[in-house]
């Protein structure tokens, strides 16, 4: 039974998972902790949990595993450059210092950052690295719960490689066939996050988020679709992609996209952060979301024809594209579909865990028919009733404990029901991007003014921003046209026909706010601009206190489902711990708090109304 430690660091969503005998202990992003969203540090802080976690010591672990192959990564870098010059240099002068100093020695790095963890004894450390995206097809395969599947993975770039597919089976993974840097789906979808003024890396959910506000009828929508294909991207029948690299500077430039060069292809510049957003944005943001969608189910039906497999796992940040994946599952190439919840680099840290843990040592996978072995992504750290009285001392919070959880349920979902927001932390934090009901801020669907308010007055960010819904997983087909379970937010479908709401004649000519102010349905709130949503099934066998929680609420209102954010403001990482969760509280308009079986109503707390005593300053995401 070996202990695996997985790492991911250096370079965006650092994190650690932690493996003991196959089976997943722990796993957490460092940015939880030191409350810096989206660090590249090393998973000092995660690490030390997941050891924790699992009452392991460094010098018991079998083996620590970093995600990808970091001289690869570097060859591909000598390459790109020499390819490219003289072209590029700045870039190479700004780069190589880097590269020479620091990840060129990453073993060093690792070792001493193994060192701020914890006492150990270096020369017994294994270290090994596997590439960067068998790290992603692990894990999707291995916690999904299928035998034998096609493998996907689809990122910005690995080493080399920017995508690729393979097969898993009889707790092996082959990788059959692969897509070369600099042609990246990635890459072109953040190409064009950058062009629409926001940020590479974090900003791409955004974009995704204002594709539905392009018109698809619009001549505009379908010109810019037409450019993009024609000059920019050329699709192969087998979804691979050769990107022109005469529009894009990110091989060897500082910036995504050579600007004037769009700019005359398009005939509109570049919008800034922070500017208003126009329908022009909005259609092109239709557009790219249209052609990535377009080479994503083209690469599945691909896997499809060389694996021959029923079964597609999906892993890679391309992967978060949460309506690509509902448009795909809707294909219907495969009898299912499993994404891995952390998806992106963090979600590597676990995968070279797993990978190693299969292939390496070969130790015998651990699946469950039914269901994954990612324990509904709950991986991350928990809280004691005694560290919550801790707090609450500390803060001096007034508060109210529940020794009845059922009794707590029907409260918060009275509030809820009554327009109120309320912030929901409960049990061991998720791991991945989503708040899953374990770290959420919670309103009600039917509430129209509800994506107003949660937008502006709590999370403090762009107000076309859509917000999902937690379902209970047995009544979701009384809402959404989905025929499947979405455990982990990472599919899109639509809300049922019966749930609807006459619409305008002219609806897709409507101004921007005016749409997404038109009532579309009675579940308004998680209704998007084009009748879509983004859904999460919640499950009693994963989730039993957010299950009871909507429970109660479908039965004072019969419906059985809420919206559900993160719990968090712009900018900032999800909450981690109870402090975490009370400052943002106090920061915001939300109305109650709930932390285990206690309950804070904002207007009983002291100095309730200074806000900005309890704001702190992220930075823009």
């Amino acid at each position: 039974m070996k202990n695996i430690l997985g790492i991911s660091s250096f370079y965006h969503d650092s994190a650690a998972a932690l493996l003991v005998g196959g089976r997943i202990v722990a796993a957490a992003q460092e940015e939880r902790f030191t409350r810096d969203k989206h660090t590249p540090d090393f998973p000092t802080q995660a690490i030390k949990y997941c050891l924790e976690e699992a009452g392991l010591e460094i010098d018991e672990l079998d083996a620590i595993v970093f995600y990808d192959k970091p001289l690869l990564k570097f060859e591909r870098l000598l390459q790109t450059y020499y390819a490219y010059a003289p072209s590029g240099l700045v870039s190479f002068l700004k780069a190589i210092p880097v590269w020479l100093n620091e990840k060129m020695f990453l073993k060093k790095l690792i070792f001493e950052g193994l060192e701020e963890v914890g006492p150990y004894d270096k020369s017994k450390a294994k270290l090994l690295f596997p590439e960067h995206h068998l790290s992603h097809a692990a894990s999707a395969f291995y916690p999904s719960p299928y035998e034998r599947a096609a493998i996907l993975t689809i990122d910005g770039v690995g080493e080399w490689c920017t995508a690729s597919i393979g097969l898993g089976e009889n707790g092996q993974i082959s990788i059959l066939k692969e897509m070369e840097f600099p042609h990246s789906v990635g890459l072109l979808y953040s190409a064009f996050t950058y062009y629409l003024g926001f940020t590479v890396n974090s900003g791409e959910y955004k974009l995704m988020g204002l594709a539905p506000y392009g018109n698809p009828d619009a001549a505009e929508t379908h010109r810019f679709i037409e450019l993009i294909k024609k000059e920019l991207v050329d699709i192969k029948d087998d979804g691979s992609i050769w990107l022109n690299q005469s529009y894009f500077n990110y091989a060897t430039g500082l910036r995504m996209v050579k600007e004037k060069k769009w700019e005359d292809l398009f005939g509109l510049k570049r919008r800034r952060e922070e500017t208003d957003i126009t329908q022009v944005h909005c259609n092109m943001a239709l557009a790219i979301q249209t052609v990535t969608e377009e080479i994503v189910i083209k690469m599945a039906v691909e896997a499809k024809r060389i694996t021959g497999a029923d079964y597609l796992c999906m892993a890679g940040g391309v992967a978060l594209n949460c309506v690509a994946n509902g448009k795909l599952l809707r294909e219907n190439i495969f009898k299912g579909i499993y994404i891995q919840p952390a998806a992106g680099d963090a979600g590597g840290a676990l995968g070279a865990a797993l990978a190693i843990s299969n292939m390496y040592f070969e130790e015998e996978r651990i699946r469950n028919n039914d269901t994954d072995i990612m324990q509904g992504a709950y991986l991350g750290p928990d809280y004691s009733e005694k560290e919550i009285r801790s707090m609450n001392r500390r803060v001096k919070a007034t508060y109210k404990e529940y020794k009845d959880f059922q009794e707590l349920a029907q409260f918060a979902a009275d509030k809820l029901a009554a327009g109120n927001v309320v912030g929901w932390f409960q049990g061991r934090m998720e791991f991945g991007p989503r708040a899953l009901g374990n770290r959420s801020i919670l309103g009600d669907a039917r509430n129209p003014e509800m994506q107003k308010k949660l937008n502006l007055k709590i999370k403090y960010r762009e107000g076309f921003r859509p917000f999902a819904p937690s379902v209970l997983a047995e009544k979701a087909a009384d809402y959404f046209d989905l025929e499947t379970e979405s455990p982990y937010m990472l599919l899109v479908a639509p809300v049922s026909e019966r749930r609807r709401k006459q619409i305008p004649a002219n609806y897709n000519e409507l101004p921007l706010w005016e749409r997404l102010y038109c009532e579309r349905s009675d579940v308004q709130s998680v209704t998007h601009l084009d009748f879509s949503a983004r859904v999460q099934t919640v499950h009693k066998e994963t989730n039993p206190r957010y299950w009871e929680l909507i429970k109660a609420f479908d039965q004072q209102t019969d419906y059985g489902l809420v919206v559900n954010t993160s719990f968090n403001v712009r900018g900032e990482p999800i909450v981690c711990t109870p402090y975490d969760a009370y400052r943002c509280f106090m920061s915001t308009d939300m109305d109650y708090l709930v932390i285990g079986d206690f309950v804070y109503c904002k207007t009983e707390q002291p100095d309730w109304q200074n806000k900005e005593k309890w704001m702190v300053k992220f930075k823009m995401d």
